[in-house]
């Protein structure tokens, strides 16, 4: 699986239908990505993420806000959903153009949860229990910022980070947390897992990191 991990990046589209996930704890990601279906690469931090459904699904809303809360995953597909269809492009080069991703706005889980003085950031953990990342405040109020539970048309598939993820259209692709587990209002801005290996806090496609020119879109 190794061998076939490193010809998987070497060799790009042509081995796509080969395979479909792999995971790694290798902080640079190469020996953690293979081609996956649709155009896709398949990341992870750790050797393995626990599998979670509607029966045990909890996403926590805490930090510094007026009333802390928990959903499940009924809760939030209860709520008014928003579909946002993007290119989804990572800071490694390879994208997926026009996908659409469909949720609960980030802005309104704030907004219900009650931010407190003091707040400037907003910090991300995930059930992988390694993963995290992190957007200012401003950026989180965003409208194509969104707590998605499909993503393609589908609810979103485990490999893909579900059953919830984060989506930041406007941004590289690792700041979409998979696995999402818990939001977190903070006074100051925590640098994400890539973040404290080089990349950009601040990962505007087009804008940052130095290995892009593509459009903001």
């Amino acid at each position: 699986m190794l061998g076939l991990g490193a010809a998987g990046v070497a060799a790009g589209p042509s081995l796509q239908r080969a395979v479909e996930a792999v995971t790694s704890r290798d902080p640079t990601g190469l020996s953690g990505v293979l081609p996956g279906g649709g155009g896709f690469r398949y990341y992870s931090v750790v050797s393995s993420v626990p599998n979670r459904d509607a029966s045990d699904y909890a996403l926590t809303v805490d930090g510094l806000v007026e009333r802390p809360a928990s959903y499940r995953l009924a809760d939030l597909m209860a709520m008014e959903q928003t579909r946002i269809v993007h290119d989804v492009q990572c800071v490694t080069g390879w994208r997926v153009p026009a996908t659409p991703f469909e949720g609960v706005r980030l802005s309104r889980l704030l907004e219900l949860a009650g931010v407190r003085d003091g707040a400037t950031a907003v910090r991300f953990t995930c059930f992988d229990g390694e993963y995290s990342e992190s957007l200012t405040l401003d950026q989180a109020r965003r409208d194509d910022v969104l707590v998605a539970v499909k993503m393609q048309d589908r609810p979103v598939t485990h490999a893909h980070g579900g059953p919830v993820r984060l989506y930041v259209a406007p941004m590289y692709f690792y700041k979409s947390a998979k696995w999402l587990s818990g939001i977190t209002v903070t006074p100051t801005v925590r640098p994400g897992y890539w973040e404290n290996y080089g990349y950009d806090v601040d990962a505007w496609v087009g804008r940052s990191n130095g290995r892009d020119d593509a459009p903001t879109g």
